[in-house]
């Protein structure tokens, strides 16, 4: 009886065989015979699977293998010698090749690793900063807006408590707004960073319908001052909250902590959400002219945060020098149809120049239509733009991102809602982080922000939550 070939003895004769410089690579006999060519037989469909799907692959004793094979493809794709796919190889060439191969897909896996670490940071940068931002200054909601009056009063003044009286009148009256002890917003929405501009060169993001991350909202409204919201995207989630007392958010990034500042009102609930809080939002503003608006002449009220509230939302190296924030109403509907505001930040580095940030972001408000009596902004659209200069000369960065949202559900005078809705989390961290924590630090190429305090406060922050993401991910489209 012939005894059988065992393992080692045929990898040593393919070994031996395809080393040899006297055997010809076309006519080998041991391509169709080798007791070896069924174990490193490849089929088509797995190959191309394996090429399409880089992350499939696993790094494992220092070779990329994929994830459940017990042995690495020794080869993939066509025979250079015109071999049909799917025939077995001879061990010293098909190493060889494989080794080529690997060598040169090394660089798309790195790629795709580096890819999901730019789109993680990008997710990062746009939840943290249009996730859940503040309005300039506090506002009291309980206050009644002023009687108009142009006895001692500037015309600047004047004219924009005119246009706030006509706000109010075209979004319900203050009586129906007066009613409203709570309500309920319910809404989709998608960002996206859209664009990144150096001294040097811009690079916008031309995959920006594939790489924008879809999710929604939920926002909670209660008289007096406090409301809580919920918004995810991306397989993160970020929450703020406010009980009338202090505001807090929770980040994956850095955990619970409350802002600096006096109680502030939510962004996005002025985004013709609550035209209550709006108005009383607008109370101090002055009119400084008109403007037309996506073909809609519109007056404009400017409103500026006094120096306290800055100086209260400051914090450390970082100085918020101003915050400014415009309301654009129609003269037609006397509705709020956009609003920009704007808020620069001074962080001066210890023995440095000092580094200056500004955000801007520009709220476009479409599709009012009336929810028991009020009118609702039911569609919008948002612009960020983070600009970075002041280190040295032709050193500014700017990124640009968008936002797109649409309202599914509005309701007011919820019952059941009570005060227990609001309270802060458990746990919620004494120390106070200011808006810059949310700044882009030394993230592909933008630059380092020399902050050793701010950075070390920020670093025992993320200690503890990194593992804390939320994995839910909603998929919702606009």
């Amino acid at each position: 009886m012939e005894k059988k070939q065992g393992f080692f003895s045929a990898l040593k004769e393919e070994v031996v065989r395809g080393l040899s410089p006297s055997r010809s690579r076309a006519n080998s006999p041991g391509r169709s015979g080798s007791p070896m060519s069924g174990l490193f037989r490849r089929k088509k469909d797995r190959s191309q699977n394996y090429v399409a799907h880089p992350e499939a692959l696993i790094g494992r004793s220092g070779s990329l293998r994929p994830m459940g094979e017990a042995l690495a493809p020794l080869m993939e794709g066509p025979d250079p010698d015109g071999e049909g796919v799917g025939e077995s190889k001879r061990l010293g060439s098909g190493l060889g090749q494989w080794m080529k191969g690997q060598l040169a897909r090394t660089p798309s896996v790195t790629s795709a690793a580096a890819a999901a670490a730019c789109r993680r940071s990008d997710l990062r940068l746009l939840l943290g900063v249009m996730g859940a931002p503040l309005s300039p200054v506090h506002v009291n909601t309980t206050d009644p807006l002023p009687h108009l009056s142009i006895k001692d009063t500037p015309i600047e003044t004047s004219s924009a408590q005119y246009i706030l009286q006509q706000y109010t009148a075209a979004s319900g009256g203050q009586k129906l707004q007066n009613s409203i002890k709570n309500a309920y917003a319910m809404g989709k929405v998608r960002m996206v960073a859209s664009e990144f501009e150096t001294a040097t060169k811009v690079t916008k993001n031309r995959n920006a319908a594939r790489c924008a991350e879809s999710g929604g909202f939920v926002l909670w409204q209660m008289n007096p001052d406090m409301w809580y919201v919920e918004l995810a995207a991306g397989g993160s989630k970020v929450h703020a909250g406010c009980n009338g007392k202090l505001v807090w958010r929770h980040t994956p990034w850095l955990g619970a902590h409350t802002a600096k500042g006096p109680v502030r009102p939510l962004r996005r609930a002025l985004q013709g959400l609550d035209p209550r809080t709006t108005a009383s939002m607008f109370t101090d503003a002055r009119c400084i002219g008109e403007k037309r608006i996506n073909g809609e002449d519109c007056f404009i009220l400017k409103l500026c945060a006094d120096p306290q509230t800055l100086k209260a939302r400051s914090e450390g190296p970082a100085e918020i020098i101003r915050h400014v924030l415009f309301g654009y109403f129609s003269t037609k509907t006397g509705l709020l149809v956009h609003m920009e505001d704007s808020h620069l930040t001074r962080i001066q580095s210890n023995g440095g120049d000092a580094v200056y940030w500004e955000t801007t972001i520009n709220s476009f408000l479409d599709d009012y239509r009336s929810v028991e009596g009020i009118m609702i902004a039911h569609s919008g659209r948002s612009v960020v733009t983070l600009f970075r200069f002041g280190e040295m000369a032709m050193s500014h960065t700017k990124t640009k991102m968008e936002e797109a949202w649409t309202i599914e559900e509005v309701a007011f005078n919820v019952p059941g809602l009570s005060v227990d809705c609001f309270i802060p989390p458990a746990d919620l961290r004494s120390g106070s982080i200011s808006e810059t924590c949310e700044l882009p630090q030394d993230e592909r190429g933008k630059g380092a922000i020399a902050l050793a305090a701010y950075r070390a406060k920020v670093a025992a922050l993320e200690k503890e939550h990194d593992s804390s993401m939320d994995n839910m991910i909603w998929k919702m489209e606009v």
